[in-house]
């Protein structure tokens, strides 16, 4: 039986697009699926003068090391033109849905790197759902838990959304969002890590749902960084 061979990031896509726009910037988000913490959302930009030799090791960041990771982020950030991490908090989530949690998570980052004179003029998204682009007026945004829609209220950042490019498998193939993966996954992690932990295992677990976050929850309940629109295991009393 044949090996199967992981995608490696190259500069394929991002360069084409290169050829009729200034600047590409490449989107990932993190924390989508976690029952507490913030969702985060990397953004990275390159341009025409960005070299074309990426950094050593780049990868899609579920395939790294916590350590490879962490030892990526200074070389990520001088191959850039610009990045930037941004956040939707529990509360956010929970009034917005997950959907509209990351779009204004999303349109933190652009407004970022847009206040430098980096603003891109497309961006590739990783994976297959528009989560960035704002719905049609008679569009609903779907909580986290699977409930049934409710609108949510459009973020309050002055930020134009730019033409996006989705490409399936983004982070694993294409070297811009590979970086914009990094860079999300190591700041929401040291996040994480530096929360007041009453006994979840935020430190280990990143409020995902392991055997030791799910036990405290049962003893525990919800706390203040948990998700309380969604099924928390174990916590039926405290659900919204």
């Amino acid at each position: 039986m044949s090996r199967r061979v992981r995608p490696r990031p190259d500069r394929t896509l991002e360069n084409e697009l290169l050829e009729t726009h200034d600047y590409v910037g490449g989107l990932d988000e993190v924390g989508r699926g976690a029952l507490a913490g913030p969702v985060s959302v990397g953004l990275a930009i390159v341009g025409r003068g960005t070299l074309d030799a990426f950094p050593e090791g780049l990868a899609d960041s579920k395939q790294l090391t916590a350590r490879a990771r962490t030892d990526l982020v200074e070389p990520v950030r001088n191959w850039l033109v610009d990045c930037a991490v941004a956040h939707a908090s529990p509360a956010e989530i929970d009034e917005r849905g997950i959907v509209g949690a990351l779009r204004l998570a999303g349109l933190r980052a652009l407004q970022r790197v847009a206040e430098r004179g980096h603003a891109p003029d497309i961006v590739i998204l990783d994976g297959v759902a528009d989560w960035l682009t704002a719905p049609q007026p008679d569009l609903l945004t779907v909580l986290g838990d699977g409930r049934p829609p409710r609108a949510a209220p459009e973020p309050a950042v002055d930020t134009p959304t730019p033409p996006v490019r989705m490409e399936v498998k983004a982070d694993a193939r294409c070297a811009v969002v590979a970086a914009a993966s990094v860079l999300a996954k190591v700041e929401r992690d040291s996040l994480m890590i530096d929360l007041d932990d009453p006994g979840y295992g935020w430190a280990s677990n990143k409020g995902y749902a392991s055997p030791t976050h799910i036990e405290a929850l049962a003893t525990l309940g919800a706390g203040n960084q948990h998700r309380r629109s969604w099924r928390l295991p174990g916590v039926e009393q405290y659900r919204s």
